[in-house]
């Protein structure tokens, strides 16, 4: 039989369990801050009608879209997690209590190039909030204060939430009689960090047809800078030229003033006019989140308003504001960077039992006893010397061992070894759980540990 070379395909990641369990950390810690905010858990399915997914229309999603026949099915798997909730919401609408709060964490798929720290398979961490008929605006101010909360649950402190809205640049396009051009405007301006002014107002002038006076006024207006209501009191002068310019402030001017009702410090988020994010159906508040010690990372964590999503799907006006962690991206260069904190336990289980003896029986009952406490606990099964047992404790990275010989099960206690300082304790089965529970009262360590 031919050996077949192993191998993972471009663009899609896999982690040794020491990482994995570091990842799975981070999981948690978002599953249990959406969760403390009243929304629900969802799932949808990895592979839907292309027809659904697409139903936007084309652009940057029917080119890195995968998409493929079976049989007379034309399938496609999900690019984002928002356009599948949208139909989620239309198709089950009479069964649901609006507004609707739901939390995804679950892969999705593009077919972009696959380069550092960008993927083609990777997972997502979705909060939306849907409303029926009308989404008042405090819920697009709670949206990024709950991504301040999980940031700061990851450990992390010196990031930025940048908020824009939409309605506000539509409005000064139209200002600038641009109205017919604004979403490939927006979408330019939108990779300023990335290109630069001087590219963006090349694209401005030779993609987008603008004259240079146009290009230039776009580019004073992105560049306002200063504290956000410094920012914000520029923007007022800009007033009663365009209804949509002026919705849009006022938007703005709620969502940061309710920033801070949350509780989010004027540090972790700042108004920005360069964010537009580049997908086409966002309508109004829209943010991104970015590490302020790593700018080359981008952002990090995205989203905003959209009101008309669901209209592909239901006649019936399902309004929505939600945020998206690049979960797969943020964790990859965390640990580029040595961000991930070496203290947090990655070992699969908290303590190892090594039978001593051939009946295995007596340990049985061990790991039974210690992991009824609410211990992880791993039975070792091979019959191997104990020089080898303790080298595998020692590459598994299991804080402690738990030996049970022929004498420990005479006096009826066990060995409990700590794999850190050597100590070795004899305690019985109940006094073990304990002594191993109060040693591991680490609960609070961080993921990540800033620099």
């Amino acid at each position: 039989m031919d050996i077949i070379k192993p191998r993972t395909l471009s663009g899609f990641m896999e982690l040794l369990p020491d990482k994995q369990i570091r990842f799975e950390k981070m999981v948690e810690i978002l599953r249990s801050t959406y969760a403390s905010y009243g929304f629900a858990p969802l799932d949808t399915p990895a592979i839907e009608d292309a027809q659904i997914l697409l139903a936007k229309g084309g652009g940057e999603t029917e080119k890195q879209i995968y998409r493929f026949q079976k049989g007379d099915s034309d399938l496609a798997l999900r690019f984002d997690l928002t356009v599948p909730l949208a139909k989620y919401v239309a198709l089950h609408c009479n069964d649901l209590a609006f507004p609707f709060r739901r939390f995804q964490i679950s892969k999705v798929y593009r077919g972009e190039r696959a380069q550092r720290g960008r993927f083609r398979e990777f997972y997502q961490a979705d909060i939306d909030i849907i409303g029926d008929g009308k989404l008042d605006v405090l819920n697009e101010a709670e949206i990024p204060a709950i991504i301040y909360k999980v940031f700061k649950g990851f450990g992390l402190n010196r990031f930025q939430i940048r908020v824009n809205n939409r309605k506000i640049l539509t409005g000064f396009y139209e200002m600038l009689n641009l109205h017919e051009k604004s979403g490939d405007i927006m979408r330019t301006v939108d990779k300023l960090d990335k290109i630069g002014s001087d590219k963006v107002k090349t694209i401005l002038l030779e993609d987008c047809g603008l004259t240079e006076e146009q290009a230039g006024e776009i580019l004073r207006f992105i560049a306002i800078r200063g504290t956000n209501a410094e920012v914000i009191s520029a923007l007022e002068g800009y007033t009663g030229r365009s209804e949509t310019f002026d919705q849009g402030l006022a938007e703005l001017k709620a969502v940061t003033a309710n920033l801070s009702a949350f509780g989010v410090p004027e540090e972790n988020f700042a108004v920005d006019l360069t964010i537009a994010r580049g997908l086409d159906y966002y309508t109004g508040t829209v943010y991104e989140t970015t590490l302020l010690d790593h700018p080359e990372i981008g952002s990090v964590c995205s989203g905003g308003r959209y009101d008309n999503l669901a209209g592909y799907y239901i006649e019936k006006q399902l309004p929505g504001v939600g945020i998206s962690i690049g979960l797969t991206r943020l964790f990859y260069v965390l640990d580029e960077q040595g961000l991930l904190n070496p203290e947090l336990p990655s070992a699969p289980a908290d303590a190892l039992v090594l039978p001593m003896t051939q009946d295995a029986a007596p340990a049985i009952a061990l790991a039974e006893a210690v992991r009824s406490q609410g211990l992880k606990v791993q039975l070792y099964c091979e019959q191997k010397k104990f020089k080898q047992k303790m080298a595998y404790a020692d590459k598994l990275g299991v804080p402690f061992a738990i030996l049970l010989g022929e004498d420990e099960i005479a006096e009826g206690k066990c060995s409990v070894k700590d794999m850190r300082s050597g100590q070795q304790l004899k305690l019985t089965a109940e006094e073990a759980a304990e002594h191993i529970k109060n040693a591991l009262h680490c609960s609070n360590i961080p993921v990540i540990l800033e620099r």
